[in-house]
């Protein structure tokens, strides 16, 4: 322990961060080894260079960004409909196709405690109560006995929420999905960091940290040689969405067609952005590569400007749809994704050693998310959709993504086609 406690000592003297061994002498055995284990295997280098290059001016030359064209399928001829949905079939009877389902969320926003997947939403219709979980799995089997398949499934979990979601799918019996067909891997994670450039504390034997988005997917997949087993299995195609998204398709024939034929890596789904200056990012070119240009660098003309068939230019708003070639996962497997800074609130341990919760934000995370791996290609698909069809998240309850407009959406959706859910 002393060897252990002299090396924890020196890392945090050269990074200032003495203060995590405050209430070192008033642990545990088993707090002490936790904590000096949690430091020796921090980098924190790596979090302090992000913190420091946070705070430098990343604005870029506008002249750099251009539209990035997208399809409609409305204005496809019905025989264009036909064979891109046939090609994209052929792909899924031939299981070509896996799904990753991004979970490593809590249902802290909607008031819930647990992982945001085993959030339960009643449908009066039914008097039936459904989880996320379940509602994606249904989604899934419905793919399955269409198609005479069985498609892998993938779900990222935090370590926040590893443990609960697994025991939560063994209570259900997995819902009755094939057991060996569903596999959980976690997601990385980083330090928080207050605005002095302090790591914090959870507890006094435990430094605070966070996952570290959407976009670590792609290396928490290569490390859980996940990649390998796709690989294995003559996977070509892999589907990534978040699991608040109770519209979304899982499954969808006609995208994988559209994808194929077009001769892309990497293709997403986008909804229309309604207000010109509504405060939604939206997918254009930056240097010639497919990006995400946020609403900061918007402004009315660039919104309202549109190509000569009368598309807007920069009106195609991110959905976390996304469908990429196992080729493409591998090649962002082995890049470093861009890390984005949030502001947030975050409970902390105090120089007394108690729980804090501040009133307003004192803490950056830092996160990479998926669209930050379409640079990394030089072209990319871009279908847009109806929101009314593909897109009905569960966010928050104050916020227009709220569980009862979703729900709404959702029984309106399946009440039209037909479909007893």
């Amino acid at each position: 322990m002393d060897t252990k406690l002299n090396q924890a000592k020196e890392i945090l003297k050269e990074y200032n961060q003495e203060h995590l061994l405050y209430f070192y002498d008033e642990l545990s055995s088993e707090q002490k080894d936790i904590l000096l284990n949690q430091i020796l295997s921090t980098r924190f280098s790596q979090i302090l260079i992000l913190y420091k290059n946070s705070f430098t001016n990343n604005t870029f030359d506008m002249t750099e960004v251009s539209p990035l064209p997208h399809f409609e399928k409305d204005l496809l001829s019905s025989e264009d409909i036909m064979k891109y949905t046939s090609i994209g079939e052929t792909a899924i009877k031939s299981g070509e196709l896996a799904v990753v389902t991004m979970a490593g969320g809590q249902g802290t926003r909607l008031g819930y405690k647990g992982p945001k997947g085993t959030y339960e939403i009643e449908f009066e219709k039914t008097g039936e109560k459904k989880s996320l979980f379940l509602i994606m799995c249904e989604d899934l089997k419905r793919a399955n006995k269409k198609y005479n398949v069985t498609i892998p499934w993938y779900i990222m979990t935090s370590e926040d929420n590893d443990f609960a979601t697994k025991q939560y799918f063994e209570n259900h019996n997995f819902f009755n999905y094939p057991k060996e067909k569903i596999k959980f891997f976690v997601q990385g994670k980083l330090p928080l960091i207050d605005i002095d450039g302090k790591l914090m504390l959870q507890e006094t034997y435990l430094i605070k940290d966070a996952s570290n988005g959407n976009g670590n997917v792609f290396r928490s997949m290569k490390n859980h040689r996940i990649i390998n087993e796709l690989e294995n299995q003559n996977i070509k195609w892999i589907f990534f969405g978040g699991i608040d998204n109770i519209l979304l398709k899982n499954v969808d024939p006609f995208f994988i067609g559209l994808t194929i034929i077009n001769n892309q890596q990497i293709a997403s789904k986008s909804i229309f952005k309604q207000e010109p200056l509504e405060k939604t990012a939206v997918y254009c070119k930056i240097n010639n590569k497919p990006a995400i240009l946020y609403y900061d660098y918007i402004d009315y003309d660039l919104s309202v400007s549109k190509f000569e068939n009368g598309m807007y230019k920069y009106r195609e708003a991110n959905m976390l749809s996304h469908l990429m070639s196992i080729d493409a996962v591998k090649k962002v497997s082995e890049v470093h994704l861009p890390y984005h800074r949030a502001f947030k609130k975050n409970a902390f341990v105090n120089e007394e050693g108690m729980k804090q919760v501040p009133d307003k934000p004192n803490s950056f995370k830092f996160e990479n998310f998926i669209f930050d791996s379409f640079m990394f290609f030089d072209d990319m698909l871009l279908l847009r959709v109806d929101e009314n069809e593909e897109f009905a998240p569960i966010k928050d309850f104050t916020g227009i993504y709220n569980p009862d407009t979703a729900k709404e959406k959702y029984e309106k959706y399946w009440s039209m086609h037909n479909f007893e859910y």
